[in-house]
């Protein structure tokens, strides 16, 4: 089985790749942007094309068996775009639909899209936790962008003989991890104390990169996955308080936590125009992965302390 890889030195798309390359009936092709990502001394194949490009890809996939689109434009915090939904569209909507119509031309059998849980939202307000039959509720740029390549797909996938799997993953950790998470294990391992202490009540789902690159490899094979959409996450959730503890462990030591009142919290969240970021710290985001595990006779192989302890090691 020949599998090609998007994104193939990103966060999740290098750790695709060197864990493919590892299974005896897969043979993997990395897509990147440049020669310049080509590293030296490789067995592994690389193609070279452009994700983003508004019209056809310029990529032979004639023999390629499993498309996993793993590139894109991700979620950012300071977005410096004057239009932002432009810049996200150009690259996770039209980018992606242009590749999954080029896989559907030359007959790759299977096109495994990245897309992301903010699709069903940003919060469990209405529900208790997600699931892949919730209507979808995206409220920014960028999980616009991903639910309309969703439906891109879906399209393309109903009017040709590509099968299409959707997996929308929770917030996902492991080595190289960046965003929030690095800055808290920074703020960790130069002790510097952390206002959390009473996050403990809240509750987001989360998943470990092994863990997903995991469910990916399942997907390639199960005859359940083919034109499904699946949340992923560790199975086991953790509170903000948790969290941070967790990270303690991966650099040796307890992280100095204090208590500071949630209203006064929220009150300078709002005054200082951080609201949205104190609900992503301080709100719920749980999803029901028990569809996803019974579907694709699949139970995360390692734990959040496995995950984090790894992350930690390596960050």
């Amino acid at each position: 089985m020949k599998v090609l890889i998007t994104g193939a030195t990103g966060f999740v798309g290098s750790a695709l790749v060197e864990y493919l390359a590892n299974k005896v009936d897969v043979s993997v092709v990395a897509m990147v942007r440049s020669n310049q990502d080509i590293p030296k001394n490789t067995n592994i194949e690389y193609r070279l094309a452009e994700i983003d490009s508004l019209g056809e890809i310029n990529i032979f996939l004639d023999d390629i068996d499993v498309v996993i689109h793993a590139a894109g434009r991700a979620h950012i915090m300071n977005e410096k775009s004057s239009d932002p939904l432009k810049e996200f569209r150009r690259v996770n909507t039209k980018g992606t639909i242009s590749l999954a119509r080029a896989s559907a031309e030359s007959n790759v059998k299977q096109f495994i899209f990245l897309s992301t849980i903010k699709v069903n939202g940003d919060s469990n307000i209405k529900t208790e936790s997600f699931s892949a039959d919730d209507s979808p509720e995206p409220n920014d740029p960028y999980s616009l962008s991903k639910f309309e390549a969703e439906l891109g797909l879906k399209y393309i996938s109903s009017t040709s003989e590509l099968s299409y799997t959707i997996i929308r993953p929770t917030i996902i950790y492991g080595p190289g991890v960046k965003g929030n998470l690095s800055v808290l294990l920074k703020l960790i391992k130069f002790k510097i104390p952390i206002p959390f202490k009473g996050l403990n009540k809240n509750r987001r789902s989360m998943v470990g990169l092994e863990n997903l690159v995991d469910l990916i490899f399942v997907c390639i094979k199960h005859p359940n996955a083919l034109n499904r959409i699946f949340l992923v996450s560790d199975n086991d959730d953790v509170s903000t308080a948790r969290l941070i503890k967790l990270l303690g462990k991966t650099v040796g030591h307890s992280p100095i936590l204090f208590y500071f009142p949630d209203k006064v919290f929220a009150f300078l969240a709002r005054l200082l125009g951080f609201t949205e970021s104190y609900k992503r710290i301080s709100g719920s985001l749980r999803v029901d992965v028990k569809d996803t595990c019974e579907s694709l006779d699949w139970a995360p192989p390692y734990s959040v302390e496995y995950g984090f302890k790894k992350m930690g090691n390596k960050q």
